[in-house]
Parts: C-alpha cells; structure tokens; sequence
C-alpha cells in the first residue's frame, strides 16, 4: 500500500479528478493549501502599493491505493496536473509514501482490503 500526495494548481484540479477516475481510482482526499516554491510567489498591486505575496494557493490531494495502482495513479495525475505538452513551472509535484496500515472505520478491515 502507498499514500500518494499530490500538489496541484486548483485549475487543474477537475483535470486530474477526470483522469483519476479513467484508471478508476475514485477516492481520494482534497485540501486547500498554501505554499510556494520555484515560483517564489508574486507580486500584487493593492491600494497603489507593490506587496510581495509568498505563498500561492494550491490544491493537495491524498490518495491511499494498493501497489497495483500506484504507477496508473501517478500518471493519471501527470496527465490531468500538467500545463501543455511539457508542463510549467508551478505544475505541482507527487509523492508517493509507504503506507504502514489502513483500517476502515465502520467494519475494521485492515490493509488493503480497507482501502
């Protein structure tokens, strides 16, 4: 089992839900975050005066799957997360952690049969 956090831009968040649910993977968790990195955030103009914003809105998904899918989540991500054919700065990043336990809350399956 693997936990897949995702990092996304919130325009493109229908994009990879799209593309998650053509390789079935339909449940997932989604936040709204903040936060920056190459892009080093912006520059805005408010009352007439320069500010510096760092941190930008992002969208963060968490997404528990079996190792089968693994590799189908992530390009699936790839696919609905990239701006053009090669992607831009601030596209986002994945990834994918060793996922120890999952227990499902209402019947108490473990492992992946709970996911």
């Amino acid at each position: 089992m693997k936990l897949i956090i995702a990092i996304v831009q919130p325009n493109k968040l229908e994009d990879v839900k799209t593309a998650l649910s053509e390789v079935e993977v339909v449940r997932l968790t989604i936040m709204d975050v903040q936060g920056f990195g190459r892009q080093k955030g912006q520059t805005e103009l408010y009352r007439g005066h320069e500010i510096g914003v760092n941190l930008l809105r992002k969208v963060q998904l968490q997404i528990a799957v079996n190792d089968e899918f693994v590799e189908p989540t992530v390009n699936a991500i790839i696919k609905g997360g990239r701006t053009g054919d090669h992607g831009e700065i601030g596209d986002g990043k994945i990834f994918v952690l060793p996922l120890e336990d999952c227990v499902r809350i209402r019947t108490g399956e473990r492992g992946p049969e709970a996911i």
